[in-house]
């Protein structure tokens, strides 16, 4: 193991971001992300589930906020269903220099809070 980053997000402190900036959604995540967020009968669950993944994966690759690009880092499905972490330009490069050959996440949410786990192996 490389690596391992966890993270939690109050839903309702995240719903108010995103309704205070509006930008704030499209700076943070991909189309994609946001795409699967619109399909849910609640986005914000799903998006704060995804932020706390960002969080999780800059943790377990030893870094914080600003030194990655959040949209660097893409919460995807597998095959299966399960969520995968897709790694882009920075996040990638950093991932390479540590040597990351496979991640592990896992997201969970409830009415009022999301978390998620990374494992860099």
């Amino acid at each position: 193991m490389i690596g391992l980053g966890i993270d939690n997000v109050d839903i309702e402190r995240f719903r108010r971001v995103l309704e205070r900036t509006p930008g704030f959604a499209a700076r943070v995540f991909t189309d994609a992300e946001l795409a699967y967020g619109r399909e849910q009968r609640d986005p914000t669950q799903r998006l704060a589930a995804r932020f706390a993944a960002t969080e999780a994966v800059m943790k377990a690759l030893g870094v914080g906020l600003g030194e990655v690009r959040l949209r660097d880092i893409e919460v995807v499905r597998a095959p299966s269903g399960a969520p995968a972490v897709a790694l882009h330009g920075s996040a990638a490069s950093l991932a390479a220099e540590r040597a990351v050959q496979r991640w592990w996440l896992s997201l969970t949410h409830t009415d009022l809070v999301a978390s998620a786990v990374a494992v860099a192996e």
